[in-house]
């Protein structure tokens, strides 16, 4: 069975006009229940994990000044976010969704988070409506649990996963691939193990080229025993904080895939849904359900 993490916490009240379009992680588990793609027993409820799982990526310095709310002004302007404590629940919720998620991956071949896909925060900081860094936190618990020995995190969000980047800079256990916008957030870009920078207007055609062709030859290369896929849906044309030009059949094609390729290779995947800023809200719910749906129909 599918299993996908969701909270009610993931739809977070933000200030009006707010960019970030929160209505999408209640919006989203409704289309996916009203069109029979899933059921009520798909989805789990995460907690607030252990520190110790979070503690394993993030400094104890930041950590701790996200609980006591004490983050300087400058730093909570970098998130996005008004800082408050249902924030901080909301994030560590999401990172235990996703370590959850990777130990259904582990049985059933794949398996979802609602939210997740936070590539922007980094060991001691936030950025860019990223406070905790979901994967990274969901890859040291498997290698730290022995549940995983090589892991390759497959970033195909617009905006580069630099903060997964710098999170596992020099470690050999993770693989990081960011395929992304060359001319995009953020402009300073670190290094990931392999990053791809594609020009604005980057089509269905040239963007699946690349992919296609990369993919096979990296997983074969690295030998991951674990993937985390980030499939954000800010590579639409649509999207008015990507600068990309696929369409929702290209974005599609793209997790059928990424998906596809796992399910022939036997490796576990687990998805973390990641941006998407198109201004019709049913632009964003359409491309995202369709990785639910294709999970559905390729695993099960």
């Amino acid at each position: 069975m599918l299993k996908i993490a969701y909270h009610p916490i993931y739809t977070h009240p933000l200030p009006e006009k707010h960019r970030f379009p929160m209505i999408k992680y209640e919006l989203l588990p409704e289309q996916l229940l009203h069109e029979g793609t899933c059921s009520k027993e798909n989805f789990f409820k995460p907690e607030i994990p252990d520190p110790k799982h979070i503690l394993a990526v993030h400094t104890a310095a930041y950590y701790d000044s996200l609980v006591s709310l004490s983050l300087s002004p400058k730093a909570v302007r970098k998130t996005g976010f008004p800082l408050s404590k249902a924030l901080v629940n909301r994030e560590v919720i999401i990172a235990d969704g996703t370590i959850k998620a990777s130990e259904y991956a582990l049985k059933h071949g794949v398996a979802m988070n609602i939210a997740g896909g936070t590539h922007h925060a980094y060991t001691d900081r936030g950025e860019e409506f990223c406070l905790l860094n979901d994967q990274a936190i969901g890859s040291k618990y498997l290698l730290q649990q022995g549940l995983a020995k090589k892991i390759l995190i497959v970033d195909l969000d617009v905006h580069q996963g630099n903060g997964t980047a710098e999170i596992f800079d020099n470690n050999p256990s993770v693989f990081t691939f960011s395929m992304h916008g060359a001319n995009n957030y953020p402009f300073k870009k670190e290094k990931s193990d392999l990053d791809i920078d594609l020009p604005d207007k980057t089509d269905d055609q040239a963007y699946l080229k690349i992919l296609k062709e990369r993919l096979p030859k990296l997983i074969k290369d690295q030998q991951p025993d674990f993937i985390y896929y980030l499939s954000g849906v800010d590579i639409l044309a649509t999207d008015k904080l990507g600068k990309l030009g696929c369409t929702i059949d290209g974005c599609a094609e793209r997790d059928r895939f990424v998906l596809q390729t796992c399910k022939d290779l036997s490796i576990p995947v687990m998805c973390s849904m990641g941006g998407g800023y198109s201004p019709d809200i049913k632009i964003i719910i359409e491309a995202h359900a369709n990785t639910f749906r294709l999970a559905q129909d390729i695993f099960f």
